[in-house]
């Protein structure tokens, strides 16, 4: 008790304890794991994240093809209303992928500097690994930018979930309703149906080229650039 009345946590000692645990292998050994799970953790909730967005993403759009083709009389529009949410999803789901990959890169530091030497001591990948972490520690950076995250995103899944509400559309405006022309169709009250056939032209020749525009890539692609090793293969 005498002990906890006299600890002033503003002292020198107190504020570099950990310092002291750094300076100690053994001790910096036993803090180690706890903050590697600590960012495994923070990792993993991160990936539920962005699959509860695309989840979230797959059910609008089975909720609009039902609405739209549950009859002639559907509107078609509901699928315009699935694009625009779709696009929504979208900037939310690169928000949470850059903050996923910042997450991971500081587990791989990890991983490749502590745990690969363990198991093979052939030296630390980084030479300044502790210093490099500690830095991200004190100021998290974005390791991804939000193009090459953009990109990524509608490579993966966005880009083949819009094309499905794109042929659906089509489908809906033209051979789901006999006669009457595509323009009339395509209208939403108050925009001609022209002018709504021109913007999602625009809107998908946009997204197209964001999807394949070649750009450097940044992110670090550990599983594309390295061969499968023969650990995995039967002998």
């Amino acid at each position: 008790m005498d002990d906890d009345e006299t600890f002033d946590p503003e002292t020198r000692a107190a504020r570099e304890v950990a310092a002291d645990a750094g300076q100690k292998s053994t001790d910096f050994l036993s803090l180690l794991p706890h903050y590697y799970r600590g960012e495994v953790s923070q990792m993993s909730t991160q990936i539920g994240r962005l699959d509860l967005t695309i989840d979230w993403a797959i059910g609008v759009i089975a909720a609009v093809l039902a609405l739209s083709f549950a009859s002639q009389d559907s509107p078609p529009y509901f699928l315009l209303i699935g694009m625009l949410a779709l696009t929504i999803f979208l900037v939310f789901d690169v928000r949470r992928y850059r903050a996923y990959d910042a997450t991971r890169s500081r587990v791989r530091m990890i991983e490749e500097n502590v745990f690969a030497n363990a198991f093979n001591p052939e030296g630390s990948v980084h030479r300044e690994w502790r210093r490099e972490l500690a830095d991200d520690l004190r100021k998290p950076t974005l390791k991804v930018s939000g193009r090459e995250a953009m990109t990524r995103r509608l490579q993966r899944v966005y880009f083949p979930l819009l094309t499905i509400l794109l042929v659906a559309w089509l489908f809906r405006i033209t051979f789901f309703v006999s006669g009457e022309p595509w323009f009339e169709t395509a209208a939403v009250p108050g925009i001609a149906g022209t002018t709504v056939v021109a913007a999602v032209v625009l809107y998908y020749l946009g997204i197209l080229l964001v999807t394949v525009w070649p750009t450097a890539r940044q992110a670090k692609g550990e599983y594309y650039a390295v061969e499968p090793g023969d650990w995995k293969r039967d002998e």
